[in-house]
């Protein structure tokens, strides 16, 4: 897309697995790309593997230090943010719920805020969940205008997320004041991304390449939970897009969006081990009895149809494509081959169809 090529992006979340191929992404496009990130907290880590420090101007920050946030924003001055740096694992957040609502809330507040501050033309993409809405395990693909909620601290403490961007939205940059603040905010809501280059822990597919390379039997937490799968580059062209749609029409877009699979492209869990066995070529798996497990939602899925209709877009790949793919990455990756990881993600993004 010619749309980024010189521009300024700043984002926050780079070194994280969703923000290191965005970031590999955009320095294709010939951004200039800004980092603010914690350090990777995964070993192997994807933004080292593809030496993100030389695809970007990388800051080690985090974004619950405002002061630190702005002056790096206001240093840049981005004409584009992406905002993806979040606490983003759902067992994670009933270890450390208050601080997961500190950096998916107020950490959105204080990108807002560093956005606001800008004395120029900005839009700005935030990242949330397909988990912010209020989930009754009724089988409905939520659309965009549906009540927000959450049962765990992760789901919830990006719904208040929502509420914060659609307040700095009304307040701050709001469309029909938009030749005053010339600003404009959309956010983008995706969940079950896989992809090659992602090793969290409570991780479907992380956990079962760990499993297939170390030759061990696949521990499968929850085999009946039902999750619409896509692959990274789904999710992340229509954050592209939608930052593209923002710049050639900064009040039409400045709203929610909805990025998944197919509606019909839906598998459990135990269906999508038993595909990566088959893919892989090797591997088994069991269901290890589990007690005192926190909640997790046993079925979420979205409605496209408003990114299908005012944006363009739609998913490319079907989950045994999407997995495939992945499983390609990490063969590459474990097991080597005539073409580096480099080489191998700019082939899947030309593929994708993305340039």
């Amino acid at each position: 897309m010619q749309t980024f090529k010189a521009k300024k992006v700043f984002l926050t979340g780079h070194t994280g697995f969703k923000g290191a191929w965005l970031t590999f992404m955009l320095h294709q496009m010939g951004a200039e790309v800004m980092g603010y990130s914690l350090e990777p907290n995964t070993e192997p880590s994807l933004y080292k593997v593809i030496d993100g420090d030389s695809l970007c101007r990388s800051v080690i920050g985090d974004i619950r230090d405002p002061e630190h946030l702005h002056r790096c924003m206001a240093g840049f001055q981005p004409d584009i943010v992406f905002h993806l740096a979040a606490q983003p694992i759902v067992r994670t957040s009933y270890k450390i719920p208050a601080e997961t609502f500190e950096v998916n809330a107020i950490g959105t507040a204080n990108v807002l805020d560093g956005i606001r501050l800008l004395e120029k033309p900005c839009v700005g993409v935030m990242i949330t969940t397909d988990k912010v809405y209020q989930n009754n395990e009724t089988g409905q693909a939520y659309k965009e205008d549906d009540r927000f909620g959450g049962y765990d601290p992760y789901s919830a403490s990006k719904a208040c997320a929502e509420l914060v961007i659609d307040s700095y939205r009304k307040s701050f940059f709001n469309p029909a004041d938009y030749e005053q603040h010339r600003k404009a905010i959309a956010s983008a809501r995706a969940g079950n991304v896989i992809g090659g280059g992602d090793w969290a822990a409570d991780r479907l597919v992380p956990d079962i390449v760990r499993a297939l390379s170390k030759g061990e039997a696949i521990q499968i937490r929850n085999p009946k939970a039902v999750r619409p799968w896509q692959h990274v580059l789904e999710p992340l062209s229509g954050y592209i897009l939608l930052a593209q749609k923002l710049m050639e029409d900064p009040v039409q877009y400045a709203e929610g969006f909805n990025f998944g699979p197919d509606p019909a492209d839906t598998l459990t869990v135990e269906e999508m081990t038993q595909m990566a066995t088959e893919i892989w070529g090797a591997g088994t798996f069991v269901f290890p009895k589990l007690t005192n497990q926190p909640h997790e939602a046993g079925l979420l899925s979205l409605d496209i149809t408003k990114a299908d209709k005012v944006l363009g877009w739609r998913p490319h790949l079907n989950a045994r494509k999407a997995l495939e793919m992945t499983l390609e990455w990490y063969k590459t990756y474990y097991q080597g081959g005539t073409l580096s990881i480099a080489e191998l993600m700019k082939e899947q993004i030309q593929s994708f169809d993305i340039q």
